[in-house]
Parts: structure tokens; C-alpha cells; sequence
């Protein structure tokens, strides 16, 4: 039989009750195996329960301190009661003097008092006792987030001045570095807001026109790295040189804004239309374009595209690379078989080859091919590549080689390219 003695406003202060005709303590902290709260108990005395009444601040300070013991129990372990109950008495009816002696020897929950209020500045000074002065029953987790948040900036010597602040208020990032940056202008000091907004016109005016393209080598959503990195670059640069006054935190969480504004819009837009974007400009005219393609993977899945569908043939095989990429399917070919020719693209070593036919096969005879390599520099050089095969074929590769048609010579080249 279990009743509940005493208890406070916020659900989470541990609990008196009365199990079996004991007074215990009962608090929950941590979870088990399933994720589900797990529960702990230990036994209290009358004394002790009447100081809980009525101390606020002894009853958190208790709680500060059991908390760790109830992290070592884990996800299934036993409280280690006799330890939980030798806190009570230095706890609760110890002198204020002793109270704080206790705590500089022993593990106890900070960020659980400085949501209830606690005074930081004398915590730091070691007077815990007299920082619970302020304590209040109400929670306020917020508070605790960003004692975390200054100290871990503190430790790797990072000091927010109040613009920083204001910057990374704005963009979500104050209390959590990995969060996804958004514009939140409510949650800046008025006062500050104009200023923040100057900063972030900066960066705006440096990336505009510049954009994070995708890169279907990577999945249906991922954007180029290297676009990102460029963007990354050019607003660190223009933030840095039109306002020194600013820590890395404040800057990178700018630049951090601008580039995953521009991955989502990249992501919510259709895959590009490469060959429309480059026209004719590389000299071949509506005879060379190709009508019907082969595209495949390293998993013998294969699509084929029609000239006259709705959707280019880059467009269509960046899809295509998009849906089926993975770490095992790196391998990705272009194939046109009326004209005896494609393109095969190796994702895993940064390289491609133009395939074209020598002589058709005779009398049960194997076709013979000429096979010529080249090294790609990313997504970009893979783009331009496929986009220039599909209004040209092989012979208008020519000039975005050299090709290499020794596979010894091609791996000599590519791990001098790889080592430097």
C-alpha cells in the first residue's frame, strides 16, 4: 500500500510517501531498457520529512544530490539506498556552513537547482546553500539550457558579448550549437534587433546570386558540399570584415543561416535541367542532341529516356542517380545503343569513362570498344560532363579531357590527384 504524503507544485520534486507503514522519499530520474521513467525510493525519518515541508531550498538540495546516485543505477540497476540515506542528515538538518562542505566533496545536479532559481554567481563561489535563497518550486528549464550553453562556450574560451548573444538568439542556436538555424527575430532584445539585422544584411548581400546545388551522388535530398563550402567562405569573410567585433560563434552561425536556407531551396526544387541551362554554347546543334538513353546502375536496374518525354535526359538521370545511390551503388552509366557509345560514371573514385564502339560484332564475335578515362572534380564536373555526352555524345568530350586510355597510366594519375 502505497500513499502519497507530501508533495509539491512540480511533478518532478521527489515525493513523501508512505509505503507499508514507512515514510520514504520517491523520485524519478533516468529510464530504463524501454525508455520508460524509472522510479526510485529510499527511507526517510519523520525529522526529515518535516524539514522537506517546509525548506524548499533543502528539499532541491537533496534532490541535486540523490540525482547522481540514480544515474549510476542505469537503465535497470539498484539505487544505492544506504548511500541516498547517509545525505539526509548533512542535507537536511546539517548547519548551512557544513551543507556547502558537503558539496564541495560529492557529485550533485547543478542544472537542476539553477532552474529553480538558484543564484548562479554565488554558486560559483561555492555558496550553495545561499544561492537557494531564491529557489522557487516552478521549473525553468530555459535557464538551466543556457547556464550549460555559457559554461561549455566558457570552457573553450568563446565570451558572448550582447550582439553575439542577440545573433545567436536570433537563429536558434544560443541554447544549442546543432540546432538547424531559423530566423527568430521575437526572441532578440528589441533593442538589439537593428543591429542583428545589419549583420545579417551582410551576408545576405555577399551569397546573393550564389546557390547550393544538389548532389544526387548522395541521395535524393543531399546538397554539394563543396557549394556549401564557398557559400560558407565568402559570408565568414564579408560578416568578419564589416563587423570584427564579433566572436566565431556569432559569425559561423550566420554563415550557417545563409547555407541552410540555400540547401532548402535547392531541396524544394525539382533536379535541374542541366543541357537546357547550357543550350547549344558548346556547338552542337538539334542533330547531336540524343533522342533515346539507357541509363543503369551497379545493380543492373535500368531506365530508359525518350526525347520527347516531359523532362531533360540530365534531369532524368540525376533523378535516377538521386533514387538509387548508395554505398554500394556508386557505378552509373549513360548509354546510347543506336550510336554505339556512353558514359560511365565512378562515383567512388572520382573518375568517368567514354565508351564508343570500334567495330559491331560479327559471326558471334564480341563488339570492340574503346575505352578512355578521365578524372571528374566533383558533382559540378560530373554535371558538365553528362550534360555535355547528352547534346554531343563521346566526341564532344573531347575537350573536357585529357582521356586516358592505359588503366595503368588512369591509376598512376588518380593517385597522384588522390595524394595531393
Amino acid at each position: 500500500m502505497r500513499d502519497i504524503v507530501f508533495t509539491r507544485r512540480s511533478g518532478w520534486i521527489p515525493n513523501v510517501i508512505r509505503e507499508d507503514g514507512e515514510l520514504k522519499l520517491m523520485l524519478g530520474a533516468g529510464a530504463d531498457a524501454n525508455h520508460e521513467p524509472r522510479t526510485f525510493t529510499f527511507s526517510i525519518g519523520e525529522a526529515h520529512l518535516a524539514v522537506i515541508r517546509e525548506d524548499l531550498a533543502r528539499h532541491l538540495l537533496l534532490w541535486s544530490a540523490v540525482l547522481p546516485l540514480c544515474d549510476d543505477a542505469g537503465t535497470r540497476g539498484r539505487l544505492d539506498e544506504n548511500a541516498a540515506v547517509a545525505l539526509l542528515d548533512p542535507i537536511l538538518i546539517a548547519a548551512p556552513a557544513d551543507v556547502d562542505a558537503l558539496l564541495q566533496r560529492i557529485r550533485w545536479d547543478r542544472g537542476r537547482l539553477i532552474a529553480h532559481g538558484a543564484d548562479i554567481g554565488l554558486l560559483e563561489r561555492g555558496q550553495v546553500y545561499a544561492a537557494m535563497r531564491a529557489a522557487t518550486e516552478t521549473s525553468n528549464g530555459k535557464r538551466a539550457q543556457e547556464y550549460q550553453s555559457n559554461r561549455r562556450r566558457a570552457e573553450r574560451g568563446a565570451v558572448l558579448g550582447p550582439l553575439d548573444a542577440a545573433i545567436l538568439k536570433y537563429t536558434g542556436q544560443y541554447l544549442h550549437g546543432a540546432t538547424v538555424p531559423r530566423r527568430m527575430p521575437d526572441a532578440v532584445d528589441p533593442a538589439l534587433l537593428p543591429e542583428v539585422m545589419r549583420v545579417i544584411a551582410t551576408a545576405e548581400q555577399a551569397c546573393a546570386g550564389m546557390r547550393i546545388g544538389r548532389d544526387p551522388r548522395r541521395g535524393k535530398r543531399a546538397t554539394d558540399k563543396r557549394d556549401w563550402d564557398r557559400m560558407a567562405t565568402t559570408v565568414d569573410a564579408a560578416v568578419r570584415r564589416a563587423h570584427p567585433e564579433l566572436v566565431d560563434d556569432a559569425v559561423r552561425t550566420v554563415s550557417f543561416l545563409m547555407c541552410s536556407e540555400a540547401t532548402d531551396r535547392s531541396r524544394s526544387t525539382p533536379m535541374e535541367d542541366d543541357e537546357e541551362a547550357g543550350g547549344d554554347r558548346a556547338g552542337f546543334g538539334e542533330s547531336a542532341r540524343k533522342t533515346i538513353l539507357s541509363f543503369t546502375d551497379d545493380k543492373g536496374v535500368e531506365k530508359k529516356w525518350l526525347s520527347d518525354g516531359p523532362r531533360t535526359a540530365s534531369a532524368e538521370f540525376w533523378e535516377f542517380v538521386g533514387d538509387r545511390s548508395a554505398g554500394d551503388n556508386e557505378v552509373f552509366t549513360i548509354e546510347d545503343e543506336e550510336m554505339g557509345e556512353g558514359i560511365q560514371l565512378h562515383f567512388y573514385a572520382d573518375s568517368i569513362a567514354r565508351i564508343t564502339t570500334v567495330h559491331e560484332g560479327e559471326g558471334g564475335s564480341d563488339p570492340e570498344y574503346r575505352v578512355e578515362y578521365s578524372l571528374v572534380d566533383g558533382i559540378g564536373g560530373y554535371r558538365n560532363l553528362v550534360s555535355t555526352f547528352v547534346r554531343g555524345g563521346c566526341a564532344a568530350l573531347e575537350q573536357h579531357g585529357p582521356w586516358i586510355s592505359d588503366v595503368d597510366e588512369f591509376e598512376r594519375a588518380r593517385r597522384r590527384r588522390d595524394a595531393q
